[in-house]
């Protein structure tokens, strides 16, 4: 299988971006777009060429990495799919497919494909976190929840922060991202205790950093977790809540 690999390159954050197309051979359908960069970059390396700069971790699909833009798609044609798990079989022998760096104005190229994501780690810095007292931990049955309410927690949970749902909004927001880490803490009693300050910093952050939802639901196609476009109603329904018990 052979393909034509365009892809953007970027020197630096304040270099333009060129777009350069490689002739991959070799290549097979049980393949992912990963393992196609990595035998390009094999080769780059042996010729004395300059390897392409791109991201990725455990391949497992689950640690948000490896994620790049696929013929102007977050992650490439595969619905809820990371870019890891992205097969060549999408695609048909002798295709150009166009890979880019995730595009976000929150998200400034570092270089080639890798992006800066360190808005989504300020989000959470700013309230994705519980405090809890240190010490003895307490019985596992201490605190009871039940079955439903911890599959919905787990379900919000499950984001992985690979940014493809800003990438794939029109806005650039990044409400479900943020919407899952509030649903997620506020469902859950430790986490409950701070949802009212959790929300007002979360919020503040989420304005300042990234466009406003106008509910396109393009996010929820593109996210590997699955996470539902429902997640991106607990935004303002925690930032209403906080505002009113502060009132």
């Amino acid at each position: 299988m052979r393909l034509t690999l365009r892809i953007v390159r970027q020197d630096g954050p304040e270099a333009r971006p060129r777009s350069v197309d490689y002739d991959v051979e070799g290549l097979a359908p049980q393949m992912s777009l990963l393992d196609a960069l990595d035998l390009l970059n094999t080769r780059l390396v042996e010729s004395g060429g300059d390897p392409i700069s791109v991201e990725s971790d455990c391949r497992e699909g689950i640690c948000g990495a490896c994620g790049v833009t696929v013929d102007g798609r977050p992650h490439g044609p595969e619905a809820n799919t990371p870019t890891c798990h992205q097969r060549l079989s999408s695609f048909r022998d002798g295709d150009t497919v166009t890979l880019e760096p995730l595009r976000s104005g929150a998200f400034p190229v570092i270089r080639d494909l890798v992006v800066d994501r360190g808005a989504l780690d300020r989000i959470i810095a700013a309230g994705g976190h519980v405090a809890v007292d240190a010490g003895t931990a307490p019985d596992a049955d201490a605190v009871p929840v039940t079955e439903r309410t911890a599959e919905e927690a787990l379900d919000m949970a499950a984001c992985i922060g690979c940014g493809a749902c800003v990438a794939a909004c029109p806005n650039g927001a990044a409400h479900l991202f943020a919407g899952s880490k509030l649903a997620h803490l506020a469902l859950l009693p430790n986490g409950s205790l701070e949802r009212d300050v959790r929300a007002r910093a979360v919020s503040a952050r989420l304005d300042a950093e990234f466009g406003p939802c106008s509910l396109y639901g393009a996010c929820a196609q593109v996210c590997p977790a699955h996470i539902p476009l429902t997640a991106v109603a607990a935004v303002p329904k925690h930032r209403l809540r906080a505002l009113w018990r502060r009132a």
